[in-house]
């Protein structure tokens, strides 16, 4: 299952992408209308927890990758993605067995950036609090809360 670091990987991976204008999106997906990507430009490609998050000037997509979830820079598996973005300059971004959601434009009134544990501004004090104010909760469920830690998933519990 991707977490944080991969999420992060993905993220430096496809920072090219970042001001890139849509020419198609196709896929397997029934969350989105996938005719109004085309045209719009790539703001930002944000990763937060579990979250690949991509940002446009219409509309912003959540990706969340499920148990098996994967993804293809410039390339294509055999299977059909998920989503699939197509740009100007002949380069793609393909994604497989993920969840595809809308979500608001607004990414920094839904996301609390702190808490994701691979941010830079990720906030130890700010995570205490969080953990302070639930003295009853165990261990294993703070970790795996993504309220208090984004991105912590079974692979760095362990």
């Amino acid at each position: 299952m991707p977490e944080g670091p991969s999420l992060v990987i993905l993220r430096e991976q496809s920072a090219d992408f970042a001001g890139k204008q849509i020419v198609r999106a196709e896929g397997n997906t029934n969350a989105i209308d996938l005719d109004s990507l085309a045209g719009q430009r790539v703001l930002a490609l944000r990763s937060w927890g579990k979250h690949f998050l991509i940002a446009m000037p219409k509309s912003a997509l959540r990706i969340h990758f499920m148990l098996f979830g994967s993804y293809r820079i410039n390339e294509r598996k055999e299977s059909a993605p998920r989503l699939s973005l197509q740009f100007t300059d002949g380069s793609e971004l393909n994604f497989y067995a993920c969840s595809v959601k809308p979500v608001d434009q607004d990414l920094d009134a839904d996301y609390d950036w702190d808490a994701d544990i691979m941010s830079p501004t990720w906030d130890a004090a700010k995570a205490r609090k969080k953990l302070r104010a639930q003295p009853d909760m165990l261990v294993c469920d703070a970790l795996l809360d993504q309220d208090i830690f984004a991105g912590v998933g079974n692979i760095i519990q362990e």
